[in-house]
């Protein structure tokens, strides 16, 4: 591709690279150049203008962002119209995004006329909700680099993990103090978290703070047919042999991990009771402002693995906004809710 000045006479049929006006037309940076329009630009007594001309091999921005769109795009993604040289890229279905940051990386050093970028991963989608975009910087790049950027990207970079598990079922522990309202709040709140989702709450008890009591509830889940439980304790978890954790061994379950490296959120549980996934949920889950309980919660309901691995990784960007509920604790001093994190 060739970018620079032009002498007008020779303009016809070339790229614009910048917006051209005429007393009767104008015409907008990257579309080509009609031979009519070269007499009008001399009339006006423009000498030359800012052209691009392609070369042999070359593919025009839209061309090349279309083509390389369409293969980067995994399952539940679509590729819009390419314009200006972009193709954005849309979540079909409501889930997960997963990315590939290997690929994407792979295919943004190919070259700098070529970029992709995408959202986080693992960050919750809604169907119609834009994901990635793939921007072409000059109005052509090299067939041979578009080759080398399609051949970087060995599979798909992303896709959207589509939610699966629509059936939760909910254990809330009681104690002295805690008032109903607070658990009714509490649910209403889940019910928000689930509906961009499509689950629901299938089941919901409420039992005495006891092992055994918890143990009974979840046994009463699975009986029900619930595919994921949360259990909301009344007090927060402080140990595996906790009132949570013991509760579910006891159901013959068991713990995968307790505590992650997200705040609010450090007090989280995760474990199985046969194929349930469970959540020990920390007491920022009684919030509606994001925190680590929903990045576990929403890779659950996509039917994604969460590992220990998964959660020790989530360390970087793990401190988020304060809640209203918890004022500053990590500037020192007692809160009533330092325990619930």
């Amino acid at each position: 591709m060739r970018f620079g000045p032009v002498p007008v006479a020779e303009a016809g049929g070339l790229i614009t690279a910048h917006t051209l006006r005429t007393a009767d037309a104008t015409l907008r940076k990257g579309r080509t150049i009609p031979p009519e329009m070269t007499a009008d630009l001399a009339r006006a007594g423009i000498g030359e203008v800012v052209a691009v001309r392609l070369e042999p091999g070359d593919v025009g921005e839209d061309e090349a962002a279309s083509r390389l769109a369409q293969h980067v795009a995994g399952a539940g993604l679509v590729a819009e119209a390419p314009f200006t040289g972009r193709c954005n890229l849309y979540a079909e279905t409501a889930g997960v995004l997963l990315v590939e940051r290997e690929i994407v990386d792979a295919v943004n050093a190919v070259d700098e006329a070529v970029t992709l970028a995408t959202l986080a991963p693992f960050k919750p989608v809604v169907a119609g909700e834009m994901v990635g975009t793939v921007k072409i910087i000059p109005y052509a790049v090299a067939g041979e680099t578009l080759a080398r950027a399609v051949a970087a990207a060995a599979g798909p970079a992303l896709r959207v993990a589509p939610y699966r598990r629509r059936r939760v079922g909910v254990v809330s522990t009681l104690l002295p103090g805690l008032k109903p309202a607070t658990i009714d709040r509490t649910l209403a709140v889940l019910s928000g978290r689930l509906a961009p989702t499509g689950a629901t709450i299938l089941a919901e008890h409420r039992v005495p703070h006891e092992a055994a009591a918890v143990a009974e509830a979840l046994a009463g889940l699975t009986d029900a047919g619930a595919d994921l439980a949360i259990v909301f304790g009344a007090s927060a978890i402080a140990d595996r042999r906790d009132v949570i954790p013991a509760g579910l061994e006891r159901a013959g379950g068991g713990v995968d991990h307790l505590g992650m490296p997200v705040d609010p959120g450090n007090l989280l549980l995760v474990g199985r009771l046969g194929g349930m996934p469970v959540i020990g949920a920390p007491g920022c889950a009684r919030s509606p402002k994001e925190n680590g309980f929903d990045w576990v919660l929403h890779r659950l309901l996509a039917g994604l693995t969460v590992t220990r691995a998964d959660i020790v990784a989530l360390g970087v960007g793990g401190l988020l906004m304060e809640i209203v509920s918890r004022p500053q604790p990590r500037a020192g001093g007692e809160s009533a809710e330092d325990g619930d994190a």
